[in-house]
């Protein structure tokens, strides 16, 4: 008998106190979650939470039973809010789990405080706020001293948190440095989670002029990921990893593996009614369509998931999403709609502070239109200066905070922006030469005797 069967059966027990059988209800839909089975999880908490849009029923409890069962809803709130894109959702998942928070704090309880704060951290990276979310998860992990289940999801939400920000080095050293921890715990979710969180970062890293063979480690990881899904039956996760894995071989021209992956994820999602994660998994396949230069069939693919991610919460793959509708309408000759395309990535990625998204965009963005530029921008000014102008001072901006960042040097400014060293050279001396003070002076090999 699995362990859910056995709680389920509890509830039949007729001594179970009103607070007891709250308890073991939050215990069942915690389970239910970490399988992926939100409205499951939901029902089994129907007693005392009827409806989404309400506040928990909990008279009777005590304050500790009032804590869990307000962090139980508040965490189900942001995943289906999240899944069905239900407007205000992570707000109000936000409000439960920072009452639960409070409460948990008053009581002094130490891993329970840690637990609301990794999961109230996973509501501010959806809607965004990197920052407020990294503070939470270092906060967490200072009360968790010893190894366990909670101190390794903590891990794996403060390194996906790194890597939205861009900070892929600072996500590997996160994840590298917990390698033990992972080795340790027996839940297979959580393992499979660690491996494809490293599998992106390396393909993060290898994407931006990194070492060549991360790319093979990045396949070797999704592929331990995947088998770690299949053995915590976990569809959600495991589509995660198709779709992944599908993007990987995209970028190696291996087109038609792309495809395949992309179905498997695509038909996990659909049964799953996963419309966002659908979505993602358009873009992607958007992209392949482009590398096989079937623009008109990327477009219609494309704008499918545009229109899916606007009304989600999910900023980052909307900026993603545009910015390849942008290059596909540009390739069919529709350069003032891709232009439109173009600058709503940069300001959706610009709001999110990915600046190194926004500076990939317009880079796309010059490429893609090129002489069309001009005639394009003509008919929607900004800012009362023509759309080059403010191009290039979007690009200056952005290279003088990766130099700074990086304390002057070319190629660590450049992977930050998803640039080129020569492409960064190139500019520092052509159009942005007051930077070239920002720069560390260059180190001149010594010659070969």
């Amino acid at each position: 008998m699995t362990l859910r069967a056995s709680l389920i059966r509890e509830l039949v027990n007729p001594n179970l106190s009103v607070g007891g059988r709250a308890e073991l209800c939050c215990e069942i839909a915690k389970d239910f979650e970490n399988q992926g089975e939100y409205e499951q999880a939901r029902e089994v908490l129907s007693g005392l939470w009827p409806r989404m849009d309400q506040r928990p029923r909990l008279t009777g409890l005590e304050q500790s039973t009032s804590a869990e069962v307000l962090l139980r809803a508040g965490a189900l709130t942001g995943w289906i809010g999240s899944k069905n894109q239900i407007e205000d959702a992570q707000e109000r998942s936000k409000n439960l789990i920072s009452e639960s928070l409070t409460i948990f704090e008053s009581l002094s309880y130490r891993k329970k405080i840690a637990e609301a704060q990794t999961e109230l951290a996973l509501c501010y990276w959806r809607t965004g706020e990197i920052n407020e979310a990294r503070d939470l998860l270092n906060a967490a992990l200072t009360r968790l001293t010893t190894d366990s289940e909670l101190k390794a999801k903590a891990v794996l939400r403060l390194a996906i948190v790194e890597k939205r920000a861009d900070r892929y080095s600072k996500a590997l050293r996160v994840l590298t440095k917990s390698a033990a921890l992972f080795e340790k715990i027996t839940n297979q979710t959580l393992k499979g989670c660690y491996h494809q969180t490293l599998a992106d970062v390396l393909e993060n890293i290898w994407a931006s002029d990194g070492p060549s063979n991360y790319l093979d480690r990045a396949l070797v990881e999704y592929a331990a990921a995947s088998y770690h899904f299949e053995q915590a039956e976990h569809r959600t996760y495991l589509a995660n990893v198709e779709n992944n894995l599908g993007f990987l071989l995209y970028k190696v021209n291996h087109c038609q593996e792309a495809h395949e992956h992309l179905d498997s994820a695509r038909r996990i999602f659909t049964k799953l009614k996963d419309q966002n994660a659908a979505a993602q998994v358009d873009e992607t396949r958007a992209r392949v369509f482009l590398k096989e230069k079937r623009d008109a069939d990327a477009e219609k693919v494309a704008r499918a998931s545009v229109r899916t991610l606007e009304g989600s919460d999910r900023q980052s793959l909307l900026a993603e999403a545009l910015a390849t509708h942008g290059t596909a309408l540009a390739r069919l000759g529709r350069h003032s709609a891709a232009l439109v395309a173009f600058q709503r990535a940069i300001a959706v990625s610009q709001h999110i502070g990915s600046m190194s998204r926004a500076a990939h965009v317009a880079l796309t963005l010059v490429q893609e239109l090129g002489d069309r530029l001009t005639v394009a921008e003509s008919t929607l000014p900004i800012s009362g200066r023509t759309l080059s102008e403010d191009l290039r001072a979007l690009e200056h901006d952005l290279i003088k905070q990766a130099l700074e960042q990086s304390e002057g040097s070319i190629t660590y400014a450049a992977r930050s922006l998803g640039m080129t060293y020569q492409n960064l050279d190139y500019a520092l001396n052509t159009r942005h030469k007051d930077l070239l003070k920002k720069r560390a002076p260059v180190r001149r090999r010594p010659r070969k005797q």
